[in-house]
């Protein structure tokens, strides 16, 4: 894969042909959320993950399907419920016929891992998933076993029913590169989706990428320069989310309880690589800062009870800042 481009030059338009190849392909599939696709590529290519809010049925998990599809990649399900214990995703050690302790993996041990309603389950099954995001490996017995690469989790989380449910915690949160609002489809859209839903019509899809493809890719991303004014505003972008910052404008230190950490900062300049590179641009400028702010600061800070009491929304307060 390595001697197929001449440069990191070449490798950028061979980035953005295959972002363009893997865009069509999904939405054979996926009709009306070019958004949330854009989304979940750039968090792939970032090495990052997503988590994903919407009601049920707006093809959350045909999402997930067609893109491990698409990608080549082994995909697992896990639909996370209340009995759910952290050996049930992570594996577990049984005795085997010469009664030897032998480890069976769980279902985690797949390039794409779809979190189904990540909320219901306890903090326990929760934390072990989330400790497989961050250190890419996982502990069982008393020893570590590496995940394959890459490693990407989609989450999803329902934001209406919440009676019986384990809300993330902020730090939990804060290891989702991206969350994208999933948004219920136009009336072209929706015609399309249930025409094609409706019939006998057999989709074909075609696989893209490879995995050695995907790991050359998120290598070159961190390998894309960026320059210093466009690291500082990404950077100021989060510290001006803290209200005793110093740099906070008025209606963050009105409206806001907590900022985004430097995790934010750093997944701010690396979603603006991506977004870059998708669209042939060699650098980052600011306005790929902009497009990828609203995903990513939007799990990062939390209201006051001023903001909530008034109908201040975490969106509108991002939108005034990239103002």
């Amino acid at each position: 894969m390595q001697q197929k481009f001449a440069s990191d030059v070449e490798a950028i338009n061979g980035l953005k042909d295959a972002y363009s190849r893997l865009n069509a392909e999904i939405g054979k599939v996926v009709i009306g959320q070019d958004d949330v696709v854009k989304d979940v590529i750039i968090s792939i290519f970032s090495r990052g993950h997503c988590l994903l809010v919407g009601v049920p049925g707006l093809a959350k998990t045909l999402l997930v399907t067609t893109i491990s599809k698409v990608l080549g990649l082994d995909y697992n399900r896990i639909q996370f419920t209340p009995d759910l214990m952290p050996s049930d995703i992570v594996g577990t050690e049984i005795l085997d016929e010469n009664r030897q302790f032998k480890f069976i993996k769980g279902p985690l041990f797949a390039n794409i891992i779809l979190a189904d309603e990540i909320n219901r389950t306890p903090p326990k099954t929760q934390a072990a998933l989330l400790e497989a995001m961050q250190e890419k490996a996982v502990t069982a017995a008393g020893k570590r076993y590496e995940l394959g690469k890459p490693f990407f989790v989609l989450a999803t989380q329902n934001p209406i029913e919440q009676e019986g449910t384990y809300p993330l915690p902020e730090a939990q949160l804060d290891r989702f590169m991206f969350n994208i609002w999933v948004d219920y489809p136009s009336l072209e859209d929706e015609i399309r989706v249930v025409k094609s839903t409706t019939s006998d019509e057999q989709i074909e899809l075609n696989s893209i990428l490879s995995a050695e493809e995907i790991l050359f890719y998120q290598d070159l991303v961190r390998r894309i320069p960026v320059s210093d004014n466009v690291l500082e505003y990404a950077v100021k972008l989060a510290v001006k989310t803290r209200a005793n910052s110093g740099h906070a404008p008025e209606m963050v230190k009105k409206y806001l309880a907590w900022g985004a950490g430097p995790r934010a900062s750093q997944f701010l300049v690396l979603g603006a690589k991506c977004h870059a590179a998708i669209r042939g641009k060699y650098s980052p400028d600011i306005e790929d800062v902009n497009a990828v702010a609203t995903a990513i600061l939007r799990h990062r800070i939390i209201r006051n009870y001023k903001a909530e009491a008034e109908g201040i929304s975490v969106e509108k307060i991002i939108a005034s800042l990239l103002d």
